[in-house]
This record gives structure tokens, C-alpha cells and sequence, in this order.
């Protein structure tokens, strides 16, 4: 009776087939043969296979995506059999390094793809139908970095560079979610209170009783529960930059105190006789309209202004389409830790439908999906149904106007066109139908680095995205 685990679905050529069946069955490895996914499918139905063998052509992309989906949900451990002058190509060492289990060159090493066959075979018969539970490692929610090329992004970076320069107040207006403590923290980094302290206080999340004595500290006994002197968290910022986050949500008798130190960076302790002199630098954050609070008579004009002497504005994540896959590939590696051993990484049809999905929670919704997909993925790419995005959700398309849906779409083929001819501008501009004058222009228009290939490239140089200001 034949060893079941030495039997393997070969997906390519015949020729190769043959020429592969010739060269491995003196070591009893009995190989069935598919032309192609689709014919493969058919066999997976009608057997089990624990290791199969598929052929990577580097010119055949539609291919690649068929490929991607038949491994993606099945259980086989993948070999890919490719040519050493493919496997120089960014799409076929991303596809093997997403999908494959380890890959066989041309022309074959006998001994050597011997090897490789059983140990695969080995790693099959041992591997679970199911993944084991494993410990979770906790992150600092704090330990991020800005990630980012677009236009609108890299405006941010600007602005952060002249701000932090200065010494004045700065109010950060955006959505929830959009990083605004990031932005904060930023300022503090690149500005010369970089050595100082950086506290961050929740105005809406204080004990509306507690916010002086938290604040601005107390004298011992200044009242019930107060057996020791505090000092505030003003105090204790001395020399560093203090970041008020929804400060629209603070009270209008703190205003008035909160006014008093802006006006002469002193502050009186509860309880206290006199003053004390603070160097303390003040960001503020919100994500209502200020001006709209003071009309209403929720919050001070004087303090508006007060604070209101720089203003930084965070984009949200839908006006920034171009860095969702970088985003969601870098905090795919932050929280690697954490995902299902067999994840590798997300799909194509993910990352085409994150860019188009409106992220209406921003980057936190963005984080907060890839975590959940990376727990809960069982397969080897993160699909749309894990990041439980579906494509009836995708109703922010309608608030595109036609002007940014046809830049989206020359975009997406510029980046496709470069990628297919290899970043040779006159190649892709004779397959777009354009000058090469033209395609320059428009590469310049969308800022596209004609280096980068494709998107799926893009995400493997992720790391390149990372943005960090230079010190000041």
C-alpha cells in the first residue's frame, strides 16, 4: 500500500510534470497532475493531498491570484517550483513568502528537492487542523510611529516640523481616531522640550470633583482625604509640554483656571496662599467644533483663543487612501505576536477593499480590524471576512466626487503599468497610450515612486514607510 504522505498535486505544464514525475519517482514520490487551479480544486475534492507542488511564472499575475485563493483555503503545505531568474522578482518572493511553504529552483537538484519534499511531507502530517491557543503579548497602546507617504500625510509631517519649532499653544482639531495624541507627541519629540516630560490628560475622562486637585495638585489637609501634599500634573510637567485631549469636555469653572495659568503659567495648589511658577508648554486636542461650543456658550472665547494660537488638523483616514496598506501591514507586524501561526499576511481582495471601505472610526477601527483578523484568521491571508468588512459597506464610494474617483483610477493603473513593465517609463507609457512626457507628469502629479511597483510591493517595503521627523 502506497505511503499517502509521499503523494503530491503537481499545478503547471505537462512537460514539467513529466520531466518532475521522471526525475522523483525512483524516490516513490507518486505525483498526480493539474493544468490548473481549476483542475486542481477538482482533485482536492476527490483526494487528500498533504503536500502539493505548483509552478511560478513571474509574467502571469491573474494566475498569481487564482493561486492565492486556491492556498488560501485549503489545508495542502505548498512547494513552488520556479526558475532562478523569476525568483528575482518583488511579486513571486512576496507570493512565496506569504503562501509557500519553502520553494524548488530550476533546474532540479535531485537529492536537494528530495529533501525538501520529505521534510514538507513531515511538517504536513504533524501540523493541527486546528491552531492551538498561545499566549497573547501585550502591547504598549502607546508604541507607535507615524506611517505614511500620501500628499495629505506628508503635509502632517510639514506642519509638525514648523510647529514644533515654536513655543506657543497649538489647538489639533480631527476625527476621533485619527491620531491626535500621535501628532501631539510628535510636537514634543521633534521641539526643544524633547528631554522634558510629555503628560497627557483626558479633560472628559477626569472626576468632575477631582479636576482642580488633579490639575493644579493640593496642600495636605485642604480637604477630607487629603493627608499629604500633591502636586498637580501641571506641576509636574515642568519643562515639558502638557497635552490636554478633549479639552472642549472641561468644565467652564476649570476654563476660567485653566485661563488664569495660560495668561501667567503659575499655579495655586488647592488649599495653597501662593503661586507657583511653571514652564510648561500646552497642546490641546478636540474633535468638536470650538468655535460652534462658544456660540452656544459651552466654552470660553478667551480660552478658545488662548489656546488657539497654532492650529494643526489631522486628516482622517479616508482622505488618505494611499496608506491604509501600509498601516494595516505595519501594525500586522506590531501585533505578529499575537496571530494564528499559519496568517501570513492579507489578501489582495483585502487590501483592494480597505482602501475602498470609509474607516469611519479611522485608524483605531483600522487597528482594532487587523487585530481581531490576525486572532481570528484560520487560513494563510487575512480575507475581508475576517476584517468583517463586506462589500455592500463600501457605500463611501458615493461620496467620492468624479474628479477623485478618476484619480484614483489612473493611479491604480500608472502603478499597475509601471509594475508590469518592470518601472521602465517608456514600457509603460507605450501600454498606457501615452507620451512619456505625460506619464512623467502624471507620475509626479500622484506622487507615485515608480520604484515601488505595485501596491502588494509597496506593502513589502512597508517598512521604508515609516516616517519619523527629524530631531530638532
Amino acid at each position: 500500500m502506497m505511503d499517502t504522505s509521499r503523494r503530491l498535486i503537481l499545478i503547471g505544464e505537462r512537460r514539467i510534470y513529466l520531466h518532475i514525475t521522471a526525475t522523483m519517482t525512483p524516490y516513490k514520490w507518486s505525483i498526480d497532475h493539474a493544468e490548473s487551479t481549476f483542475d486542481a480544486e477538482r482533485l482536492l475534492q476527490k483526494k487528500n493531498y498533504h503536500t502539493g507542488l505548483i509552478i511560478l511564472e513571474s509574467h502571469s499575475s491573474s494566475h498569481h491570484q487564482d493561486i492565492e485563493i486556491l492556498i488560501n483555503t485549503g489545508k495542502t503545505l505548498w512547494i513552488a517550483l520556479v526558475d532562478k531568474k523569476s525568483l528575482l522578482t518583488k511579486d513571486i518572493r512576496r507570493l512565496i513568502g506569504q503562501l509557500f511553504h519553502t520553494y524548488i529552483t530550476f533546474p532540479l537538484d535531485e537529492e536537494k528537492a528530495n529533501n525538501l519534499l520529505e521534510n514538507a511531507a513531515e511538517m504536513a502530517r504533524i501540523m493541527p487542523n486546528d491552531e492551538t491557543a498561545k499566549p497573547v503579548t501585550t502591547h504598549k497602546e502607546n508604541d507607535y510611529c507615524m506611517v505614511g507617504e500620501s500628499a495629505t500625510i506628508r503635509r502632517l509631517y510639514r506642519d509638525i516640523g514648523k510647529i514644533a519649532s515654536v513655543d506657543a499653544p497649538v489647538l489639533i482639531t480631527g476625527e476621533s481616531g485619527t491620531g491626535k495624541e500621535l501628532t501631539a507627541r510628535a510636537i514634543h519629540d521633534n521641539s526643544p522640550r524633547k528631554k522634558g516630560p510629555f503628560n497627557a490628560v483626558n479633560c472628559g475622562a477626569l472626576p468632575s470633583g477631582l479636576i482642580q486637585s488633579e490639575l493644579f495638585g493640593h496642600e495636605k489637609g485642604a480637604f477630607t482625604g487629603a493627608t499629604h501634599r500633591k502636586e498637580g500634573i501641571i506641576e509636574s510637567t515642568c519643562k515639558g509640554t502638557l497635552f490636554l485631549d478633549e479639552i472642549g469636555d472641561l468644565p467652564l469653572d476649570m476654563q476660567v483656571n485653566l485661563l488664569r495659568f495660560l495668561e501667567n503659567h503659575r499655579v495655586l495648589r488647592v488649599g495653597g496662599l501662593t503661586e507657583i511658577p511653571v514652564d510648561v508648554r500646552v497642546l490641546a486636542a478636540t474633535h468638536v467644533n470650538l468655535e460652534k461650543a462658544v456660540q452656544e456658550g459651552n466654552f470660553r472665547d478667551d480660552l478658545y483663543h488662548r489656546i488657539n494660537v497654532l492650529q494643526i488638523n489631522t486628516p482622517p483616514l479616508r482622505e488618505r487612501p494611499e496608506d491604509i496598506e501600509p498601516l494595516a501591514t505595519f501594525f500586522f507586524r506590531k501585533f505578529t505576536a499575537e496571530k494564528a501561526t499559519k496568517v501570513r499576511g492579507f489578501s489582495r481582495e483585502s487590501l483592494v477593499l480597505m482602501r475602498q471601505y470609509a474607516w469611519p472610526g479611522n485608524i483605531r477601527e483600522l487597528i482594532n480590524r487587523v487585530r481581531r483578523a490576525m486572532v481570528m484568521c484560520d487560513k494563510r491571508l487575512i480575507t475581508p471576512d475576517d476584517l468583517g468588512l463586506e462589500r455592500r459597506q463600501y457605500a463611501s464610494r458615493h461620496r467620492l466626487t468624479l474628479e477623485q474617483a478618476r484619480d484614483m483610477a489612473e493611479c491604480d493603473a500608472i502603478k499597475a503599468a509601471l509594475a508590469r513593465n518592470k518601472s521602465k517609463v517608456i514600457h509603460a507609457a507605450r501600454e498606457l497610450g501615452v507620451s512619456r512626457v505625460t506619464l512623467y507628469r502624471l507620475i509626479d502629479k500622484h506622487g507615485i515612486d515608480r520604484c515601488c511597483g505595485t501596491a502588494a510591493d509597496e506593502a513589502d517595503l512597508c517598512s521604508a514607510n515609516i516616517i519619523r521627523l527629524p530631531s530638532s
